[in-house]
């Protein structure tokens, strides 16, 4: 084994499973523990170059994948997905405030079984990074701290703190004996090989000024002394304490990364993000396929040794789990989508830039890197073994308009604008970053025949006024400390005399009521009626709501349903943010302003629906349900039956129609709906939201609404929820699919006898190509799900794709004229370059 510098002595040696990755284009492969289950890794260290696994220099590529953002059923099929797309590490968050909600408390069960997670990901042969934190960010409600942690007397979050630090270190060493003891560690047989203290700090650490410098050395310190048996990791923390490794995170780590801060530090991306999390008034977000492979190829080829993407699989924020304005769906846009479903050509061309990179392998960890600048924006970077064959070429054009033609030892290569060129053999290009010649999709979204047949009651929540409430005092409370993360709703409540002289004389002229508040939302009342509703933004938490008002000579009432969407979950001192009413008062009266703000209020915390649970099949018996009414009231609770939708893929709801609040199926609670809360393309940032098939019951389920606007559900819909149109678009110009070679033992080779472009189409396991929906060969163009036929098109284009592909769960079609050309005959020979479009049904 390589010997590494002195320095190295002070990192702690593992023991995991060591595999090959099997990217499975034509097959499935076998279901988990066939990968690698036979190889123990012994001992894990590392260099300025690479991690050693038992002695064995490693290219890892890692997938964030978190256990309390999907079910346990569905962890088996996300893991299997990301191991057939070439991730051979699963890197996860601990969540502190999930594990314990209640000093002193824990739960691991249900989704949040780390063990059984870490575990499961064993089975499949891959590895496990573990972010323990235990502040996580992550779009998680109160960055993953636990509400009860802001109630302890002195405590300043993430400094040099001694109660932080205190209960820091307890947590943190109660999950590192939990993984000790089931021997999860890699020295022990496991598979975690990686652990992460703290996160992103860097951000915040002038705030602190020497508490901050102080405290990352305290983290780092006991982080080590747990002696776990593998090395710790900082992200973005430039001055990372040895033996910790500093890692970077972003979009183009490559470029941006100013890399480890000790020479004998490997250079590892912790989070290579593939779109952006989605707040409430956001439009859609994206982040391109080629953009994500240009990001890895070029990482790599300047030397990286560890790519993770945030998020693979980002899952679903279910109940009250999300931080700020943070929607229930989370990395929609990530390999693997909100349901689990691979979304194309994303997972498949990220599959591919895997196994382009991992040909190269050998070469990259065992030769001699150089680079040659040849321009401003074009560069060439080997990895030789003088005297041998082992040579692997990254080309790279990294003008973000204007395609190039570089010569490299001979040969002309054509790169498109921004992307690399991937040749193992320094000869054969397999793999271009900007090129897809894998399939696309497009998700579908279809009304369950059998479950729409809605019933709907409804259960009015009452207004209250200033008599019998829970709590008392002369102005309004602040909303987090009343809330204590129990619930998103508080009432206040206050009343005040007006003489007749107080109120204006002329009719059309109205007392204004005005509120400031800190934020989140509201919802006002005066004498019972609604007056209107305000709210916050995620970038600006409090807002100014004012309002006309009918008042009355004698006792009036103002009601506020003060609501949160979720804790702050970033910034430097969380423990000092603050939402709610901050001041009231009455203008424009005849008398003046009004202000009530120190006029004693009432508080209530939750809602009377909540209390009573009239969400769960127990808890609605209670309520006196009656049908709808024509003119829907704010604040309603509404329930039906519905029948559990047919076959076993993904179910969502569509809230059409609906404003704000919550739903429940069963009980269980799937999130925050936001409907009216519209992006500046003036639609709703999230309009369907996962319900988990466990979630359902066999036959019969419960569904509940609260709805805070004053609006009726009479436009819901569940609906089924597939990716079962695929479809390819590829032209004679394409590199040839990368799975068209191996290399074994530096032996780089052909495993196909036509080389050439081919097109790929895969279902979804289980389900088979029932039919071909477009099928041309010339010049068609458009994308999936809207392709159309071009001047040129050969006829027998659709006959050649349905025998090759109906009734099989997979197929291939060479881009080979000789095939498409009935007779000889090239119906357009003017087109020079053609190009395949298939589009085809899975079923």
């Amino acid at each position: 084994m390589e010997q590494t510098n002195n320095i190295m002595a002070r990192t702690l040696f593992l023991m995991t499973l060591l595999f090959t990755i099997v990217v499975v284009v034509h097959g499935r492969g076998h279901h988990k523990g066939a990968y690698g289950r036979n190889m123990i890794a012994h001992n894990v260290t590392y260099d300025g170059k690479s991690l050693f696994i038992n002695g064995r220099r490693e290219l890892l590529i890692s997938g964030s994948i978190h256990y309390p953002r999907s079910m346990p059923d569905m962890w088996p099929v996300l893991l299997d997905n990301a191991r057939r797309g070439g991730i051979n590490v699963i890197q996860t968050y601990v969540f502190w405030n999930a594990h314990e909600p209640i000093q002193g408390q824990f739960n691991f069960e249900g989704n949040y079984d780390l063990v059984k997670f870490i575990k499961l990901v064993q089975e499949f042969g891959m590895f496990v990074t573990l972010r323990v934190g235990p502040f996580i960010q992550a779009e998680w409600n109160h960055g993953g701290l636990p509400y009860w942690l802001r109630e302890v007397p002195d405590i300043i979050f993430r400094s040099d703190n001694e109660p932080y630090k205190q209960h820091m270190q307890a947590f943190v060493s109660k999950i590192v004996q939990m993984m000790k003891d089931e021997k999860l560690f890699a020295p022990q047989g496991g598979p975690i090989i990686l652990a992460q203290i703290e996160n992103e700090y860097n951000h915040i650490q002038l705030a602190y000024e020497e508490k901050g410098v102080n405290y990352v050395q305290w983290a780092a310190n006991m982080a080590v002394a747990l002696d776990v048996g593998v090395p710790w990791v900082m992200c973005k923390q430039r001055d990372a304490p040895d033996p910790v490794i500093n890692a970077c995170n972003g979009r183009h780590c490559g470029d941006t990364f100013s890399g480890p801060n000790k020479p004998y530090k490997p250079a590892i991306w912790t989070e290579n993000w593939t779109a952006q999390y989605r707040v409430h008034g956001d439009p859609p977000s994206q982040r391109s396929a080629e953009d994500i492979a240009f990001s890895v190829a070029r990482f790599f080829s300047k030397g990286g040794n560890l790519v993770n993407y945030y998020m693979y699989h980002g899952g679903t924020n279910f109940g009250r789990t999300s931080s700020a304005f943070t929607t229930t769906r989370y990395y929609d846009e990530a390999p693997l989508d909100e349901y689990g479903l691979q979304r194309e050509p994303k997972w498949s061309h990220l599959r591919d830039v895997h196994k382009a990179v991992l040909l190269c392998r050998k070469a990259i960890l065992g030769g001699n890197p150089n680079v040659e600048k040849l321009n401003e924006f074009h560069e060439i970077r080997t990895f030789e073994k003088f005297g041998t064959n082992l040579c692997a070429a990254f080309i790279t054009n990294n003008h973000t308009t204007d395609a190039a033609t570089i010569n490299f030892r001979g040969t002309n290569y054509f790169l498109p604008p921004h992307s690399i060129s991937v040749l193992p053999d320094c000869k054969t290009l397999v793999y271009n970053t900007q090129s897809i010649v894998s399939q696309h999709n497009s998700r579908n979204y279809e009304r369950s025949p059998i479950a729409n047949n809605f019933q709907w009651e409804m259960f009015n929540e009452a207004i209250p006024t200033t008599t019998k409430l829970d709590m008392y005092q002369n102005i309004p409370a602040e909303l987090y400390s009343l809330l204590k993360d129990t619930t998103d709703y508080a009432w206040y409540t206050t009343s005040f005399e007006l003489a007749p002289g107080d109120l204006p004389t002329k009719p059309e002229v109205l007392p204004i009521l005005r509120i400031m508040s800190l934020g989140h939302t509201m919802v006002a009342f005066v004498n019972g009626d609604l007056i209107g509703t305000a709210h916050g933004t995620h970038e600006e938490k409090s807002f100014d709501f004012q309002r006309p008002v009918q008042l009355r000579v004698g006792t009036n009432y103002i009601s506020i349903l003060a609501g949160t969407v979720g804790l702050p979950d970033s910034g430097a001192y969380m423990e000092h943010r603050y939402a709610g009413p901050k001041s009231i008062s009455i203008i424009a009266l005849n008398t003046g302003t009004l202000d009530v703000t120190t006029n004693m209020w009432g508080h209530r915390v939750g809602l009377k629906g909540e209390g009573m649970k009239v969400y769960s099949d127990e808890g609605s018996l209670k309520a006196k349900w009656k049908p709808l009414s024509p003119i829907p009231r704010p604040l309603t609770w509404y329930r039906t039956r519905f029948a559990t939708p047919e076959g076993t893929g993904p179910v969502a709801i569509r809230m059409t129609g609906m404003g704000k609040g919550m739903m429940w199926i069963n009980g269980k609670n799937i999130g925050r709906h936001w409907m009216s809360f519209l992006s500046p393309l003036g639609k709703p940032t999230q309009s369907e939201f996962h319900i988990p098939r466990s979630f359902l019951n066999p036959q019969d389920n419960l569904l509940v609404i609260f709805e805070e606007e004053p609006l009726a559900p009479i436009q819901v819909e569940i609906l089924n929820v597939n990716r079962d149109t695929i479809c390819i678009l590829i032209t004679e110009s394409d590199p040839p699919n990368v799975n068209s070679w191996v290399s074994r033992r530096g032996n780089f080779h052909p495993i196909v006898s036509y080389i050439a472009p081919q097109a790929l189409l895969a279902c979804a396991p289980g389900k088979k190509i029932t039919t071909v929906e477009f099928a041309s060969f010339g010049n068609p163009s458009g994308y999936c799900g809207e392709y159309v036929l071009g001047t040129c098109n050969t006829i027998a284009t659709k006959q050649i794709v349905e025998q090759a592909c109906l009734g099989k769960e997979t197929c291939s079609i060479a881009l080979n004229r000789a095939i498409f050309n009935q007779n000889g005959v090239d119906p357009c020979p003017e087109i020079l370059i053609k190009t395949l479009a298939i589009q085809v049904r899975c079923y």
